[in-house]
Protein backbone atom coordinates (compact mmCIF):
# COMPACT_ATOMS: atom_id res chain seq x y z
CA UNK A 1 0.00 0.00 0.00
CA UNK A 2 1.60 3.67 -0.89
CA UNK A 3 0.43 5.33 2.37
CA UNK A 4 0.94 9.77 2.00
CA UNK A 5 2.41 11.10 4.94
CA UNK A 6 1.34 14.78 5.35
CA UNK A 7 2.90 16.87 7.47
CA UNK A 8 5.95 13.76 7.96
CA UNK A 9 8.04 16.24 9.26
CA UNK A 10 6.47 16.55 12.89
CA UNK A 11 7.43 14.54 15.95
CA UNK A 12 4.02 11.73 15.27
CA UNK A 13 4.39 11.50 11.15
CA UNK A 14 8.31 11.05 11.77
CA UNK A 15 8.04 7.98 14.36
CA UNK A 16 5.04 6.66 12.55
CA UNK A 17 7.21 6.45 9.24
CA UNK A 18 9.05 3.94 10.82
CA UNK A 19 6.33 1.65 11.84
CA UNK A 20 4.89 1.48 8.47
CA UNK A 21 8.10 0.38 7.33
CA UNK A 22 6.10 -2.72 5.37
CA UNK A 23 4.24 -0.27 3.31
CA UNK A 24 5.70 2.02 0.54
CA UNK A 25 6.03 5.47 2.26
CA UNK A 26 6.01 8.81 1.19
CA UNK A 27 6.77 11.77 3.25
CA UNK A 28 5.08 15.49 2.23
CA UNK A 29 6.08 18.66 4.24
CA UNK A 30 6.98 22.16 3.09
CA UNK A 31 9.96 21.74 5.20
CA UNK A 32 13.37 20.41 3.63
CA UNK A 33 14.01 16.57 5.20
CA UNK A 34 14.71 16.73 8.80
CA UNK A 35 15.27 12.94 9.31
CA UNK A 36 16.28 9.90 7.32
CA UNK A 37 14.30 6.41 6.60
CA UNK A 38 13.09 4.06 4.04
CA UNK A 39 10.66 6.36 2.31
CA UNK A 40 10.56 9.14 -0.23
CA UNK A 41 10.20 12.90 0.69
CA UNK A 42 8.27 15.27 -1.38
CA UNK A 43 8.86 18.82 -0.01
CA UNK A 44 5.61 20.85 -0.76
CA UNK A 45 2.78 22.64 0.23
CA UNK A 46 -0.25 21.24 1.94
CA UNK A 47 -2.16 24.71 1.05
CA UNK A 48 -1.22 24.47 -2.56
CA UNK A 49 -3.97 23.01 -4.42
CA UNK A 50 -2.16 21.67 -7.35
CA UNK A 51 0.74 20.10 -5.72
CA UNK A 52 -1.15 18.64 -2.74
CA UNK A 53 -3.72 16.80 -4.79
CA UNK A 54 -1.14 15.49 -7.02
CA UNK A 55 0.82 13.37 -4.56
CA UNK A 56 -2.81 12.71 -2.98
CA UNK A 57 -4.10 11.03 -6.58
CA UNK A 58 -1.03 8.98 -7.15
CA UNK A 59 -1.24 7.43 -3.07
CA UNK A 60 -3.57 4.71 -2.21
CA UNK A 61 -3.94 5.70 1.58
CA UNK A 62 -3.41 9.40 3.22
CA UNK A 63 -2.43 9.91 6.60
CA UNK A 64 -3.22 14.13 7.95
CA UNK A 65 -0.49 14.83 10.28
CA UNK A 66 -0.04 18.02 9.74
CA UNK A 67 -1.55 21.40 11.86
CA UNK A 68 -0.25 25.04 12.37
CA UNK A 69 -1.98 25.89 15.19
CA UNK A 70 -1.40 24.65 19.16
CA UNK A 71 -3.52 24.80 22.02
CA UNK A 72 -1.44 27.41 23.26
CA UNK A 73 -1.67 29.28 20.56
CA UNK A 74 -4.57 28.85 19.03
CA UNK A 75 -6.66 31.57 20.90
CA UNK A 76 -4.31 34.53 19.44
CA UNK A 77 -3.99 32.90 15.93
CA UNK A 78 -7.78 31.32 15.36
CA UNK A 79 -8.73 32.84 12.30
CA UNK A 80 -5.37 31.03 10.72
CA UNK A 81 -7.07 27.76 12.08
CA UNK A 82 -10.09 28.31 10.45
CA UNK A 83 -8.87 29.95 7.16
CA UNK A 84 -6.76 27.24 6.96
CA UNK A 85 -6.22 24.18 8.27
CA UNK A 86 -10.26 23.88 8.22
CA UNK A 87 -11.02 25.08 4.92
CA UNK A 88 -7.92 23.02 3.08
CA UNK A 89 -8.51 19.71 5.09
CA UNK A 90 -12.51 19.67 3.63
CA UNK A 91 -10.56 20.10 0.40
CA UNK A 92 -8.70 17.37 1.16
CA UNK A 93 -11.47 15.34 2.49
CA UNK A 94 -13.74 15.94 -0.73
CA UNK A 95 -10.83 14.68 -2.82
CA UNK A 96 -10.26 11.38 -0.88
CA UNK A 97 -13.99 11.01 -0.60
CA UNK A 98 -14.33 10.77 -4.38
CA UNK A 99 -11.72 8.97 -4.67
CA UNK A 100 -12.83 6.34 -2.46
CA UNK A 101 -9.34 6.20 -0.55
CA UNK A 102 -8.20 5.50 2.66
CA UNK A 103 -7.68 8.78 5.09
CA UNK A 104 -6.76 9.04 9.21
CA UNK A 105 -7.14 12.07 10.27
CA UNK A 106 -5.20 12.70 13.61
CA UNK A 107 -7.26 14.60 15.92
CA UNK A 108 -6.70 15.98 19.32
CA UNK A 109 -7.82 13.86 22.49
CA UNK A 110 -8.10 16.81 24.89
CA UNK A 111 -9.61 19.85 22.87
CA UNK A 112 -12.16 18.06 21.39
CA UNK A 113 -13.42 16.79 24.61
CA UNK A 114 -12.82 20.27 27.11
CA UNK A 115 -14.29 19.62 30.35
CA UNK A 116 -15.84 16.08 31.27
CA UNK A 117 -17.51 14.90 34.38
CA UNK A 118 -17.08 11.40 33.12
CA UNK A 119 -13.50 9.91 33.19
CA UNK A 120 -11.87 8.07 31.38
CA UNK A 121 -13.58 9.98 28.36
CA UNK A 122 -15.33 8.02 25.82
CA UNK A 123 -15.54 8.35 22.17
CA UNK A 124 -19.15 9.07 22.04
CA UNK A 125 -18.68 11.95 24.49
CA UNK A 126 -20.17 15.50 23.71
CA UNK A 127 -17.60 17.58 22.38
CA UNK A 128 -17.44 20.50 23.52
CA UNK A 129 -13.38 22.60 23.57
CA UNK A 130 -12.56 25.58 25.00
CA UNK A 131 -9.98 26.65 22.70
CA UNK A 132 -9.81 28.04 18.78
CA UNK A 133 -7.72 24.58 18.29
CA UNK A 134 -9.84 21.89 19.58
CA UNK A 135 -12.93 23.50 18.06
CA UNK A 136 -10.92 23.41 14.47
CA UNK A 137 -10.35 20.03 14.91
CA UNK A 138 -14.35 19.60 16.24
CA UNK A 139 -15.11 21.46 12.78
CA UNK A 140 -13.15 19.08 10.75
CA UNK A 141 -14.13 15.93 12.68
CA UNK A 142 -17.74 17.39 11.77
CA UNK A 143 -16.67 17.56 7.95
CA UNK A 144 -15.39 13.68 8.29
CA UNK A 145 -18.56 12.63 9.89
CA UNK A 146 -20.81 13.88 6.79
CA UNK A 147 -18.32 13.01 4.49
CA UNK A 148 -18.47 9.45 5.63
CA UNK A 149 -22.17 9.19 5.92
CA UNK A 150 -22.55 10.60 2.37
CA UNK A 151 -20.26 9.31 0.47
CA UNK A 152 -19.47 6.20 2.31
CA UNK A 153 -15.71 7.34 2.53
CA UNK A 154 -13.00 5.40 4.55
CA UNK A 155 -11.85 8.20 6.46
CA UNK A 156 -11.18 7.53 9.97
CA UNK A 157 -10.54 9.56 12.92
CA UNK A 158 -7.63 9.04 15.99
CA UNK A 159 -7.96 11.12 18.87
CA UNK A 160 -4.36 11.14 20.60
CA UNK A 161 -4.33 12.31 24.18
CA UNK A 162 -0.60 14.04 25.11
CA UNK A 163 2.13 11.70 23.24
CA UNK A 164 6.02 12.29 24.56
CA UNK A 165 8.91 11.10 23.56
CA UNK A 166 12.17 11.24 21.02
CA UNK A 167 11.90 13.85 17.86
CA UNK A 168 9.38 16.07 20.30
CA UNK A 169 9.89 19.95 20.64
CA UNK A 170 8.10 21.32 23.21
CA UNK A 171 9.27 24.57 22.25
CA UNK A 172 6.70 24.57 19.57
CA UNK A 173 3.94 24.86 21.95
CA UNK A 174 3.21 21.13 23.48
CA UNK A 175 5.21 18.76 25.61
CA UNK A 176 5.02 19.19 29.00
CA UNK A 177 7.40 15.65 30.15
CA UNK A 178 9.79 16.94 26.89
CA UNK A 179 9.71 20.35 28.61
CA UNK A 180 10.96 19.02 31.93
CA UNK A 181 13.39 16.79 30.97
CA UNK A 182 15.15 18.91 28.44
CA UNK A 183 15.28 22.11 30.97
CA UNK A 184 16.35 20.17 33.85
CA UNK A 185 19.13 18.72 31.88
CA UNK A 186 20.01 22.36 31.11
CA UNK A 187 19.91 23.73 34.21
CA UNK A 188 16.64 25.68 33.71
CA UNK A 189 13.44 26.31 35.74
CA UNK A 190 10.42 24.96 34.93
CA UNK A 191 6.67 27.40 35.03
CA UNK A 192 3.77 25.81 35.44
CA UNK A 193 0.52 27.39 35.31
CA UNK A 194 -1.57 26.53 37.71
CA UNK A 195 -0.98 24.31 41.05
CA UNK A 196 0.35 21.37 39.26
CA UNK A 197 -2.92 19.57 39.36
CA UNK A 198 -3.83 19.78 35.70
CA UNK A 199 -3.86 15.94 34.84
CA UNK A 200 -2.99 14.29 31.27
CA UNK A 201 -3.13 11.00 29.60
CA UNK A 202 0.40 10.47 28.76
CA UNK A 203 1.23 7.79 26.44
CA UNK A 204 4.79 7.47 24.76
CA UNK A 205 5.37 7.67 21.28
CA UNK A 206 5.88 4.25 20.20
CA UNK A 207 2.24 3.22 21.70
CA UNK A 208 0.87 5.97 19.68
CA UNK A 209 2.19 4.62 16.16
CA UNK A 210 1.36 0.95 16.77
CA UNK A 211 -2.08 1.88 17.85
CA UNK A 212 -2.07 4.36 14.73
CA UNK A 213 -0.30 1.53 12.27
CA UNK A 214 -3.67 -0.62 13.70
CA UNK A 215 -6.07 1.93 13.21
CA UNK A 216 -4.97 2.34 9.44
CA UNK A 217 -4.72 -1.83 8.83
CA UNK A 218 -8.82 -2.12 10.37
CA UNK A 219 -11.09 -2.71 8.30
CA UNK A 220 -14.18 -2.74 10.12
CA UNK A 221 -17.28 -0.04 10.90
CA UNK A 222 -15.63 2.41 13.93
CA UNK A 223 -14.32 5.63 12.49
CA UNK A 224 -13.05 7.36 15.67
CA UNK A 225 -10.51 5.96 18.05
CA UNK A 226 -9.02 7.68 21.10
CA UNK A 227 -5.41 6.72 21.32
CA UNK A 228 -4.32 6.48 24.81
CA UNK A 229 -3.54 4.82 28.04
CA UNK A 230 -6.76 5.63 30.06
CA UNK A 231 -4.89 6.40 32.92
CA UNK A 232 -4.07 10.20 34.22
CA UNK A 233 -0.99 11.61 35.72
CA UNK A 234 -0.64 14.98 37.09
CA UNK A 235 1.97 17.93 35.95
CA UNK A 236 3.12 17.51 40.09
CA UNK A 237 3.58 13.85 39.85
CA UNK A 238 5.34 13.74 36.17
CA UNK A 239 7.83 16.01 38.51
CA UNK A 240 7.67 13.28 41.20
CA UNK A 241 8.85 10.88 38.82
CA UNK A 242 11.61 12.74 37.31
CA UNK A 243 13.40 13.65 40.48
CA UNK A 244 13.74 9.92 41.18
CA UNK A 245 15.68 9.54 38.51
CA UNK A 246 18.34 11.59 40.64
CA UNK A 247 17.39 14.70 39.09
CA UNK A 248 16.56 18.28 40.86
CA UNK A 249 13.49 20.32 39.57
CA UNK A 250 12.81 23.96 40.52
CA UNK A 251 9.47 24.86 39.98
CA UNK A 252 7.62 27.67 39.63
CA UNK A 253 4.09 28.10 39.60
CA UNK A 254 2.26 30.59 37.69
CA UNK A 255 -1.76 31.91 37.26
CA UNK A 256 -3.59 29.09 35.64
CA UNK A 257 -4.84 29.53 31.57
CA UNK A 258 -8.01 29.54 30.10
CA UNK A 259 -6.70 26.98 27.18
CA UNK A 260 -5.88 24.20 29.37
CA UNK A 261 -8.39 21.60 30.25
CA UNK A 262 -8.26 20.75 34.06
CA UNK A 263 -8.41 16.61 33.84
CA UNK A 264 -8.54 14.97 30.45
CA UNK A 265 -7.68 11.00 30.75
CA UNK A 266 -9.43 9.11 27.50
CA UNK A 267 -11.18 5.57 27.26
CA UNK A 268 -9.00 3.38 25.13
CA UNK A 269 -11.23 -0.11 25.50
CA UNK A 270 -12.07 0.52 21.54
CA UNK A 271 -8.44 0.63 20.33
CA UNK A 272 -7.51 -2.11 23.08
CA UNK A 273 -10.03 -4.05 21.33
CA UNK A 274 -7.72 -4.07 18.39
CA UNK A 275 -4.13 -3.72 20.13
CA UNK A 276 -3.77 -5.90 22.56
CA UNK A 277 -0.01 -5.00 23.25
CA UNK A 278 1.24 -3.93 26.91
CA UNK A 279 1.93 -0.33 26.91
CA UNK A 280 4.42 1.42 27.92
CA UNK A 281 3.63 3.06 31.86
CA UNK A 282 4.58 6.68 32.53
CA UNK A 283 7.50 6.19 35.11
CA UNK A 284 9.43 3.59 32.55
CA UNK A 285 7.98 5.88 29.45
CA UNK A 286 9.96 8.56 31.36
CA UNK A 287 12.99 7.07 32.50
CA UNK A 288 13.24 5.74 28.45
CA UNK A 289 13.06 9.52 27.15
CA UNK A 290 15.68 10.37 30.07
CA UNK A 291 18.13 7.76 28.86
CA UNK A 292 17.39 8.42 24.86
CA UNK A 293 18.18 12.08 25.88
CA UNK A 294 20.64 11.77 28.18
CA UNK A 295 22.86 9.65 25.35
CA UNK A 296 22.85 12.94 23.16
CA UNK A 297 20.29 11.78 20.83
Amino acid sequence: MKILMIGGNGFIGKNLVKFLKDQQVQVYDISPCLFQGNYEYIQGDFFDDIELFKVVDEADYIVHALSTMNPSNSNPKYLMGYSRDLIQTVKLCERVSKSQKGMLFLSSGGTVYGEQSIQPIPEHAKLQPINHYGNVKVAIENAISIFNRHNKSNIRIARISNPYGPGQNFEKGVGFIDAVLKKVMAGESIEIWGKGDIVRDYIYIDDVCNMLKTIIEYRGEETVFNVGTGIGTSQNSVIDIVETLGLKVDVHYAAARDVDVQTSILDNHRIRALYHNDLCGIEEGIKKYYMYLNDGC
